[in-house]
């Protein structure tokens, strides 16, 4: 038995993406029950269980299989390979999710660009009012609330959600196309309100009487 093997047996019986140290301690707990095999991977260190996933990930990708090794935000997990989609949706009936529309990517890759990011900024960009679309983002549960700006009347900030990472194949959002460069690249804005001048406080009118001079 090698260690890749055991990692290989692990993945394929989780129902979640595991990490490394989740691996190191599964692979290096098991005897700790009193059984009688030793445990040969019982002192193996977490660089060797991220060698052995990129090791499989290889041998994966150079030998065809219907599954491959992938890393997500949260962990490795096996999953499928996209060119059997067709005959995997077969196992799961039901209405095929509807592709989202040029505008709602348009939203999504402004708000994954330049998170967190508020409304008026994401249509300040588009031209155009977004509420319909990021609501539509936001029951795909692509996109979030993550918080309130620091600016007048502390608009809604929105961001993407870990689905949106795992959607899109992404360990993080630096892995984004050109992320980068379109990081700095100069968008519009909303036009941000002019802070009314407060002026100071004339306190009570005077009340002492005015000099009456008459003529003689």
């Amino acid at each position: 038995m090698t260690l890749s093997q055991v990692i290989e047996a692990l993945l394929f019986s989780a129902q979640k993406p595991l990490t490394a140290p989740e691996l190191r301690d599964a692979v290096t707990s098991a005897g700790e029950n009193g059984e009688l095999v030793p445990n040969e991977f019982a002192r193996v260190k977490e660089a060797e269980i991220a060698g052995a996933l990129e090791q499989l990930k290889v041998d994966y990708t150079l030998s065809p299989r219907g599954f491959q090794l992938v890393e997500k935000a949260d962990g490795w997990q096996m999953v499928s390979h996209p060119d059997c989609a067709r005959w995997v949706r077969q196992l799961f009936p039901g209405p095929k999710p509807a592709r989202l529309s040029p505008p709602a990517l348009e939203t999504l890759a402004i708000i994954a660009y330049r998170q967190p990011i508020t409304r008026a900024d994401v249509e300040a960009v588009r031209g155009v009012t977004v509420e319909g679309v990021l609501q539509n983002l936001m029951e795909r549960g692509l996109v979030k609330i993550g918080g309130r700006a620091e600016l007048p009347g502390r608009p809604l900030l929105y961001e993407t959600t870990q689905f949106f990472m795992e959607h899109f194949g992404l360990r993080n959002l630096d892995e984004l196309p050109n992320a980068e460069e379109l990081r700095t690249r100069y968008l519009p804005v909303a036009t941000r309100p002019t802070p009314v001048a407060r002026v100071p406080d004339a306190g009570p009118e005077s009340t002492t009487p005015a000099t009456v001079t008459s003529e003689d």
